[in-house]
C-alpha cells in the first residue's frame, strides 16, 4: 500500500468562495490529495478535483492558457445561457446542454449577460478521463423527454458533492468516484441511460407526461404558458384537464413537488436555505420560506429541526 492507503485518515475540504454567486457551492480537493490519487490504483483511473454549482451566474467568466489546464472541465447548463472559446472557435450554450473542456488546451467561457447561465460543473482527471471526455468538445443537447432521467442525473451529482463535502476518508473518495463512473457514463452512453428503464407498456397520457416534464425541469421558472407548450396545448385546457386528474392547477402541483423537493433537502444535506431556494425553482430565498411555510405550516428552519421517522 502507499502512503494514500496507510496514512490517510480524514481530511476537511476547502470550499471555494470567489464568486460571490447567490446560492453557489463549491469544493476543491486540496492538491496533496489529488497527487496520492494519480497513484492508487483505483483513483488513478478517473477523479474529481474540483466540483461546483453555480446558480444564475451572472458576470461567470475564465480565461486558462494552455499550461494552466490539467484536467477536464465539465460545464452542464440547466438554465440561461452562455457561451465557450476552443480553438479558436466560440460556441453559444442553451439549457438543457453540457460541453467538456479538453485537458491541455486553452480556453474561455462564461456566462451571458442577459441571461445568465446555472450550471453544475467539475474538475476531472485520470487515465479514463479522456474516453469519457472524447466527443463534447461542442454543445451537446441533453434536453427533457418522457424518458430522459435528467433528475436522476442531477441526483448522482449530488451524492459526490455531498460525499466529498463531509469528509474525504478511503470509503468517501471510492464512493464518489464510483459516482463518477456512473455519471460521466448516463452522458457518454445518453441512449442507453435513458432506455435502461423499463418504460411501462402502456402509453402515458398528457398529464403523465406534463407531471414528468414538471420533475425534470424543478428547478426552470416555468409558467403556465411554458408547460401548456410542452403538452401542445391551451393553458385553458390543460388547466381543465390537469385539475380533472389532480384535483389542483397545474402550478399549485408544481408548488407542492417543489416544497417536496426542498423537504428532501432540507432532511439529508446541510445546504442552506439560500442554496436550497434556486435548486427548487426559486430564486428569492424569502419568497421560498413564505411559500414553504405557506404548504407545510412551518418555516423551513423549523422543518429541518424537526424530529422524523
Amino acid at each position: 500500500m502507499n502512503n494514500f492507503h496507510t496514512g490517510f485518515r480524514v481530511y476537511f475540504l476547502f470550499m471555494a468562495k470567489k464568486e460571490g454567486f447567490k446560492g453557489e457551492r463549491s469544493i476543491i480537493v486540496p492538491a496533496s490529495i489529488i497527487q496520492n490519487l494519480k497513484t492508487d490504483f483505483f483513483g488513478k483511473d478517473l477523479h474529481i478535483t474540483h466540483i461546483g454549482y453555480y446558480p444564475q451566474a451572472s458576470l461567470h467568466f475564465r480565461e486558462r492558457k494552455k499550461e494552466e489546464v490539467n484536467q477536464f472541465i465539465l460545464i452542464y447548463c440547466i438554465e440561461g445561457e452562455g457561451w465557450f472559446e476552443l480553438d479558436g472557435k466560440r460556441e453559444q450554450v442553451i439549457p438543457h446542454q453540457f460541453f467538456i473542456l479538453p485537458k491541455g488546451k486553452e480556453h474561455k467561457y462564461g456566462s451571458s449577460r442577459s441571461k445568465p447561465w446555472t450550471i453544475y460543473w467539475m474538475h476531472f482527471d485520470g487515465e479514463k478521463a479522456a474516453f469519457f471526455a472524447d466527443g463534447f468538445d461542442h454543445p451537446t443537447d441533453i434536453s427533457p423527454n418522457s424518458n430522459s432521467r435528467i433528475q436522476e442525473r442531477l441526483q448522482l451529482f449530488e451524492e459526490i458533492f455531498n460525499t466529498l463535502s463531509k469528509s474525504l476518508s478511503m470509503n468517501n473518495i471510492y464512493y464518489s468516484i464510483t459516482s463518477l463512473f456512473h455519471f460521466l457514463g448516463s452522458m457518454k452512453f445518453l441512449g442507453e441511460y435513458r432506455d435502461s428503464i423499463e418504460l411501462s407498456s402502456k402509453k402515458n397520457d398528457v398529464i403523465d407526461d406534463v407531471i414528468h416534464f414538471m420533475h425534470e425541469n424543478i428547478e426552470q421558472k416555468l409558467t403556465l404558458a411554458d408547460i401548456a407548450g410542452q403538452a401542445g396545448l391551451s393553458t385553458s385546457h390543460l388547466s381543465l384537464l390537469f385539475h380533472k386528474k389532480t384535483s389542483y392547477s397545474p402550478l399549485q402541483y408544481l408548488n407542492h413537488l417543489r416544497i417536496q423537493k426542498a423537504c428532501q433537502f432540507l432532511d439529508f444535506t446541510d445546504m442552506k436555505i439560500n442554496q436550497i431556494s434556486p435548486k427548487v425553482g426559486f430564486e428569492d430565498a424569502l419568497y421560498f420560506t413564505r411559500i414553504f411555510t405557506k404548504n407545510m405550516g412551518i418555516s423551513p428552519s423549523e422543518y429541518r429541526i424537526q424530529k422524523k421517522g
